[in-house]
């Protein structure tokens, strides 16, 4: 497992973290890694949409006008004639 060390954390904010830590029965380690857990847990999971428009959207110089509208064809008759 890796380690994380995180400088320059206010006085406040460490005090907070161990006391919601101990509010849940855990060190203020084991919080802080659920949080972080929690937090990048909730990030929305990419589409394939997502990932073609960070490969080819309009900041890669790519820039694609949308199809115009097509008329639907009537469905095909298999009737016996």
């Amino acid at each position: 497992m890796a380690s994380l060390t995180i400088r320059n954390i206010d006085d406040s904010l460490k005090r907070r973290l161990r006391l919601r830590g101990a509010g849940h029965g855990c060190s203020m380690e084991e919080e802080a890694r659920r949080i972080l857990r929690d937090a990048l847990d909730k990030e929305r999971a990419w589409t394939l949409a997502d990932l073609a428009f960070e490969i080819f959207g309009v900041q890669h110089g790519v820039e694609l006008e949308s199809h115009p509208p097509v008329e639907a064809r009537p469905p095909c008759d298999f009737g016996e004639k």
